[in-house]
């Protein structure tokens, strides 16, 4: 056995070896952390707290974030082949969230820092402006907040700073102005105000600055004619005013300008196509520009998009586009290319033939006169979308309009064109718009109308059109809005139009010379929802409409119709809009009426309606209804001025009534039986006529006189209304005596 004293010294000799083991340990795996990371502790460290900022990670893209790897193998993660240094951090799109740790400022390796299109929040940390190696910084599409940090004039060799759509605030900072190297500065759709800086011109390597939909404000700083490399100038939204500096326009080598939706003013340089031949894409719409659209365009034979639409922009269009063969988008709409003169605003459109690339056109609301020239036939198969409407175009519409096989829209409307509408239009196999309203299109509607099998909205009112309604119409299986009010339509409605049930806009038929009832076939019509058929002959009743429960608006006022409202228009809860008046309708106002809570106007005018009109819904307010030309109408609003109902006609004041009646009848019934059978009583009790004339003496008048003293006073007993009674002693002698 040992002694206690060996016991003890064993007992620190163990001590002593297991601290000496612990600290060999940690040497250990202090060594072998830093022959695994190379000494770059700082990185490490860097990035772990860069995931611990991480709140949701949905594809698990930073679990390979951990010791089992070196951090240059983590997903997302490219380091320097030398000294293993984290040179790119790259995690777009990995539906990310949680905030931007400033540690990542210690990356100083870091030459791509590139988190586009994720969750991060907060503000963008201050730290990042330590990378002074970082040439390119992308945090768009996040929900950053707060001011562009100054320091970032820090990372003075960054190419591009891209920070489109966040939540920033505030102005772009001066200091963004040290940024000499910086190529391309994306900073759209934001909040920042302050104007364009000028000082921003003193970047003279800009390629590329991109800031719409900010509020910025402010005119466009003449300093930014510095940046001789720029190529993009995108400032569309961004409530700018005064005029475009000219020396924007000796950017010679600008490719795409995009300033619309601004107050720009004044007009452009008559040379702008000599000044800018590398020019693109030429975006002015929604400004109010002024002066002529430069023929000199003629010279940008590279330009592909033309818009500028929605300025004040007058003269006749002398851009000869036949050398602009790559053009695919020209809206000019809402200017005055009226010139004076001959009306042949239409000429340019012979120019149009070369450029077979053009897939739109849009010259509405240009004040254009004059005829449309056959070569439209010959304009790009790609053109599908052509625009002419209200404008003062005048003859017939050409029949070349068919050869158009790419058109998906055509609208023609508001002018004065005659004539027939060309069948050829029936070719157009892609349609899916036809406008062709006011105007004064004559003879009846083409049946080749049925072949565009893709139409989804046709637009034919305020014409001249007659005959009746194609029942063609029936195989646009994909129409949703179909208008041909207003025109000398006769006939019945065709029932194949009515079995459409892609019908779900609206129906206007109104003001034609439409008769018959509406066909049952109506009741297909679910999810139609404005249905207007005023103005015709229609009669019959309308009880097939109950069906069409999408309605929100109908319209069946001057019109034929009879018999009363259908009970089944109680499922259409949706209505807004009733007008049934000036038919022949009757019956008594239903209830129902007065419950729907969508009713905003109810117009029961000019019919024979009967009975009490309710006070509560819709007929609360008189000014949402309307009852007149009803005589049998009674109660309601005193606003209306009807007379007082004499029965109110609620059940519990009807019953009392007729009990009382019942109770009078019954009462008469048995007081005549009772006198009946009193009568029959007395009849039987009555003696003989022969016994009746031994019981009463016969008196003469005479012997009354006599008896009476001549009816004396004295003798009078009393007077009655009819007669008086009187005393008198008759002397008569009885035969036996």
């Amino acid at each position: 056995m040992k002694s206690p004293q060996a016991i003890i010294h064993f007992s620190s000799s163990s001590r002593i070896s297991f601290l000496f083991y612990g600290v060999a340990i940690i040497c250990l795996t202090s060594a072998t952390f830093s022959m695994s990371y190379g000494g770059n502790e700082t990185d490490y460290l860097a990035l772990l707290s860069f995931k611990a900022k991480i709140t949701q990670d949905p594809y698990q893209v930073l679990t390979s974030w951990n010791h089992s790897f070196h951090f240059c193998e983590w997903s997302g993660i490219s380091c320097g082949k030398r000294h293993k240094r984290v040179t790119a951090l790259r995690l777009n799109s990995q539906g990310l969230e949680g905030s931007l740790s400033p540690h990542v400022g210690n990356l100083s390796f870091l030459r791509n820092l590139s988190l586009s299109n994720n969750s991060f929040q907060g503000t963008i940390p201050h730290e990042i402006g330590r990378l002074y190696r970082l040439r390119r910084l992308h945090l768009h599409q996040n929900k950053f907040s707060g001011v562009i940090p100054t320091n970032l004039s820090g990372c003075y060799n960054l190419e591009s700073l891209w920070l489109v759509q966040n939540n920033l605030s505030g102005s772009i900072p001066k200091e963004t102005s040290l940024l000499s190297k910086l190529v391309e500065l994306g900073i759209d759709d934001n909040k920042l105000t302050g104007g364009i800086p000028p000082f921003l011109g003193n970047i003279t390597s800009m390629k590329d600055f991109s800031a719409r939909r900010n509020p910025l404000g402010g005119r466009i700083p003449d300093t930014l004619g510095q940046w001789k490399s720029l190529t993009g100038f995108y400032c569309h939204e961004c409530n700018l005013y005064g005029s475009i500096p000219h020396s924007i326009f000796n950017l010679s080598l600008l490719v795409n300008i995009s300033l619309s939706s601004n107050q720009l003013s004044g007009s452009l340089p008559s040379e702008i196509g000599a000044m800018l031949p590398n020019l693109e894409w030429l975006q002015l719409r929604n400004n109010e520009l002024t002066g002529v659209l430069a023929s000199s365009l003629s010279n940008c034979s590279k330009l592909r998009l033309l818009e500028m639409s929605n300025n004040n922009f007058i003269g006749k269009l002398t851009i000869d586009f036949s050398n602009l063969r790559d053009i695919s988008f020209i809206s000019l709409y809402n200017n005055n290319f009226h010139g004076r003169g001959e009306a042949d605003d239409t000429r340019f459109i012979n120019s149009l033939n070369n450029c077979t690339k053009l897939v739109r056109l849009q010259l509405s609301s240009c004040n254009l006169i004059g005829m449309l020239p056959i070569s439209l036939g010959n304009l790009s198969d790609q053109l599908g979308y052509l625009t002419l409407g209200d404008n003062q175009l005048f003859g017939s519409l050409p029949s070349s309009i068919g050869s158009l096989v790419g058109l998906t829209a055509l609208d023609v409307g508001a002018n004065r064109f005659k004539g027939k509408i060309p069948p050829t239009i029936g070719k157009l196999q892609k349609l899916q718009i036809l406008d062709l309203d006011s105007n004064q299109f004559s003879e009846s509607i083409p049946d080749a109308i049925g072949n565009l099998s893709l139409l989804n909205k046709l637009y034919l009112y305020s014409n001249k059109l007659e005959g009746h309604i194609p029942s063609s119409l029936g195989k646009c299986k994909e129409l949703t809005v179909l208008s041909l009010a207003d025109n000398r339509l006769g006939g019945k409605i065709p029932k194949q139009l009515l079995q459409l049930p892609s019908l779900s806009i609206f129906l206007d038929l109104s003001n034609n010379s439409l008769f018959g009832s509406i066909p049952s076939e109506v009741k297909d019509l679910k999810m139609l929802n404005i249905l207007d058929l005023s103005y015709n002959n229609l009669s019959g009743n309308i009880s097939s409409l109950g069906d069409c429960i999408g309605l929100s608006f109908l319209n069946l006022s001057h019109n034929l119709f009879q018999g009363i409202i259908p009970t089944s228009f109680s499922s259409l809860r949706g209505l807004q809009v009733l007008d049934i008046s000036q038919n022949s309708l009757s019956g008594k106002i239903p209830q129902f009426l007065d419950k729907w809570k969508s009713l905003e106007f109810l117009n029961l005018s000019f019919n024979d309606f009967e009975g009490e009109v309710p006070v509560l819904g819709v007929f609360a307010n008189a000014s949402a209804f309307s009852v007149v030309g009803n005589n049998r109408l009674c109660g309601g609003l005193v606003k209306l001025e009807l007379p007082k109902c004499k029965e109110k006609g609620s059940k519990n004041r009807r019953f009392p009534f007729f009990i009382f009646v019942i109770v009078i009848a019954a009462t008469l019934l048995i007081v005549i039986c009772c006198v009946y059978l009193l009568c029959k009583k007395k009849r039987n009790s009555q003696p003989s006529q022969s016994s009746g004339n031994e019981s009463f003496l016969k008196v003469s008048y005479n012997e009354l006189l006599k008896a009476t003293d001549g009816f004396s006073t004295e003798n009078l007993l009393g007077e009655g209304r009819f007669s008086s009674v009187y005393k008198g002693i008759l002397d008569y002698d009885n035969d036996d005596d």
